[in-house]
């Protein structure tokens, strides 16, 4: 039976977080009505003469060396000739043999421990501007295309990985990794239902045939709207592939590259055009932008602006906080904001793992059943700190932390102000031991349950000693009736 190994490598469009387009003033604010947000530079009106945008520079720059990727001194436009109906210049100004960075890479894994850690490379990252849109069927009334040009401009950053991912779960991770990081060092917002973050995927398969080396034809695949898609997406491709490959018998170079779209919604991928070759763009030197230096001082401005990278926050958490890779996972990508209030807590707290638990359970629950952000969160780092610290200490009893954190969010108390309203007192550990000695006199089965073997009989003591005495800890109780009994 033959055996085959899917081959994947993706490139990812981000529209950067400038306020204006990448060669014009335009605004690159999103909803606008159509084609409001034009002007004769991006559409490409005779005599209109291009600017480069710098912080659109700055901002790619950043992104760069974040991805490890190394910064020619030298970089410059080119002008790739395509027709698209939502493209007017018929070209679009990319960059094509000389980009602002090349040879990268991302380390990706999996906190189940589904792949090993391992590194995707990246060939290359560059700017270029975005196309309009088209618009099909979507105008109450009519059943025909219309165009929106108000992207048309807007700067991307196209990253292109080299084709190391195996598997869709690798795809996935690769760009959860991605998004995590651009966000992280505020590039983009990635949002994908605005158009923010953009995938294609290029898949093909390597077949072993008795020893013999197969490769089906690469396939780029477009439409995709969400990271789930782009996994459902590749899953579905390499089966057809290998399905194709066993009808026909297909080897590399019998059939062109193809361009598919995913059809979400019927879940297959469909024929759109054969892939074009680089040729087939005629590209050429812009001549109205000149090139673009970049010096030692701005590369390394870059790489002191980024502040700590996921990768290093997951690392840290794990080695100097003590939390497991799945916990430092769900907090990092959170984001910034959360990792930011995590550790203002902890230092109050003086137990990372404390507040880890409060947060993860707790804390995250709340802002999702309000879907609120942690900005808006009632209590404060501080003092959720301040409430783990004394659950730590004793001071708050571990059965009673739940009726306390619930005060704090519902009325803005401190943990001291909501213990007090609740009638919480810390119990002198004097006090509760002579309540068990009390209880075992007046229970003297469940002590001789006790001493034949069946320590759970000292639960009922528990619910006893809460009756007496609400702030009675429940585990010291435990503990204290089980040493009284040890000394009977």
């Amino acid at each position: 039976m033959s055996k085959y190994t899917t081959i994947i490598g993706l490139e990812v469009h981000v529209q950067l977080a400038t306020k204006s387009k990448l060669f014009c003033r335009c605004s690159t604010q999103f909803g606008a009505e159509p084609n409001t947000q034009t002007c004769p530079v991006c559409i490409g009106m005779p005599g209109s003469l291009p600017v480069m945008n710098e912080e659109a520079l700055n901002l790619a720059l950043q992104t760069a060396v974040a991805l490890n990727c190394t910064i020619p001194p030298l970089t410059k436009w080119d002008r790739k000739q395509y027709y698209y109906p939502d493209l007017p210049k018929g070209y679009q100004i990319s960059q094509y043999d000389m980009p602002m960075s090349e040879h990268g890479h991302l380390e990706i894994s999996d906190s189940k421990d589904r792949f090993e850690t391992k590194q995707i490379r990246i060939l290359r990252a560059h700017l270029e501007e975005d196309a309009g849109k088209s618009v099909h069927d979507e105008v109450a009334g009519r059943a025909d295309s219309v165009i929106d040009l108000n992207r048309t401009g807007t700067p991307l950053l196209e990253i292109v990985s080299e084709p190391d991912m195996r598997s869709a779960l690798e795809a996935r991770a690769y760009l959860d990794e991605l998004k995590l990081l651009l966000t992280y060092i505020g590039v983009s917002d990635c949002n994908m239902q605005e158009g923010s973050l953009r995938v294609d995927a290029n898949v093909n398969l390597h077949i072993d045939k008795g020893g013999e080396k197969i490769a089906t034809p690469i396939v780029e695949i477009k439409n995709m709207n969400s990271f789930r898609a782009v996994e459902r997406a590749i899953e579905y491709e390499a089966g057809r592939q290998y399905k194709v490959w066993q009808e026909t018998g297909a080897k590399l170079g019998d059939s062109p590259k193809q361009t598919r779209g995913w059809d979400d919604a019927a879940g297959v991928t469909r024929g759109q055009r054969s892939k074009e070759e680089s040729s087939d763009y005629r590209y050429f030197p812009d001549p109205d932008l000149v090139p673009v230096s970049f010096s030692d001082e701005q590369v390394d401005a870059a790489k002191a602006s980024l502040g700590e990278l996921p990768s290093t926050i997951r690392e840290s958490l794990q080695s100097d906080h003590g939390l497991s890779a799945y916990d430092a996972e769900v907090l990092v990508n959170q984001g910034r904001t959360l990792i930011d209030y995590y550790q203002s807590a902890v230092k109050v707290a003086g137990d990372a793992k404390g507040v880890c638990n409060w947060v993860t359970q707790d804390v995250l629950r709340v802002l999702k059943e309000s879907d609120a952000g942690i900005e808006t969160f009632s209590i404060t780092a501080a003092s959720l700190g301040d409430f783990v610290a004394k659950q730590k200490s004793g001071e708050l009893p571990t059965a009673r932390g739940r009726d306390v954190f619930d005060a704090m969010l519902e009325k803005g108390l401190s943990a001291a102000d909501a213990m007090h309203s609740l009638g919480i007192e810390e119990v002198d550990d004097s006090e509760l031991e002579s309540l068990c000695q009390s209880l075992l006199e007046a229970n003297p089965r469940i002590v001789d349950d006790v001493k034949g073997g069946k320590q759970q009989a000292v639960g009922a003591l528990i619910g006893q000693a809460k009756k007496q005495n609400p702030n009675a800890d429940p585990s010291k109780v435990r503990q204290i009736c089980l040493d009284l009994i040890a000394k009977m």
